[in-house]
Order: structure tokens, then C-alpha cells, then sequence
């Protein structure tokens, strides 16, 4: 996959019942390099969906996150998948390593003790967030 053109879609979803044709939240549409990025625990991520969409009311939020020194962290809250777009490494969940590599998802749910070493490029979806107050060092 390009990452230059990887394009991120989602439609968010409230619990009001659509039809056909009537959306019932925002329709996003971002392109990867014209997001704001930064540094954070898990290395320098671009942030797709986040803080800044709040006032649309996503589904989830999504940061595509080239690995660094990715600290030992959970979250009381939110729920993280980790797809690997490229490279490879290991995934540490409540002290277990896993071998990942491109192509490859982890589901990470609330209170699991997570981190990642490598070099690979992770999109990150965090559900309902990828906040700050929900980060908590181990």
C-alpha cells in the first residue's frame, strides 16, 4: 500500500436508525500528509481522525504511527486495533510479545498493559478515542 495515498473514510454513526440515503453523522474524507503530526508515546503519529474532529461526533478516532520506543501503556477506556500497513516488529500485551508484520491486527481491548517495538508503520484506531486522559503509563 502507498502510504502517501492512504485514504481514510469513515462515515460515523449515532443510534438513531438511518435509511437510505440520509446519513445520520459526518461524512469524513482525510488524506494522509495534510493531517497535523507529532511526536507522542508510541512514536510520531499523523493523526487522521482526532481531537480536532470532536465537533462531528466519529465512531472512532485514527492515527497512522510509525514506531519508536512505544512505552508499556493502557487505557481504563478504550478499545485499540493496530493494523500493520508496513514493516514488522512484536506487540507486547499483558507481557506476552506476538510476532506482527504487514497485514497483521490486534485487538487490544480496555486494560490490557500494551506496547510496540520495531520498525513499522501502525494505523491505530481507538474506540471511542485515542484521548489523553485516557493514557496511562505501566
Amino acid at each position: 500500500m502507498d502510504l502517501e495515498c492512504l485514504w481514510i473514510i469513515i462515515r460515523t454513526v449515532t443510534h438513531t436508525e438511518a435509511t437510505a440515503g440520509q446519513a445520520t453523522g459526518s461524512i469524513l474524507i482525510r488524506h494522509e500528509g495534510n493531517t497535523p503530526r507529532e511526536r507522542s508515546a508510541c512514536g510520531w503519529r499523523d493523526r487522521l481522525i482526532s481531537r480536532e474532529d470532536v465537533a462531528s461526533s466519529p465512531a472512532a478516532w485514527a492515527h497512522a504511527v510509525d514506531i519508536d520506543g512505544a512505552k508499556l501503556h493502557f487505557h481504563k477506556r478504550s478499545t485499540e486495533l493496530y493494523y500493520v500497513l508496513d514493516g514488522s516488529g512484536t506487540v507486547s500485551l499483558d507481557g506476552a510479545e506476538h510476532a506482527v508484520h504487514k497485514g497483521s491486527l490486534v485487538h487490544i481491548p480496555p486494560g490490557v498493559i500494551h506496547g510496540a517495538r520495531g520498525r513499522m508503520r501502525v494505523l491505530v484506531i481507538g474506540i471511542p478515542d485515542i484521548a489523553d486522559d485516557d493514557y496511562f503509563e505501566a
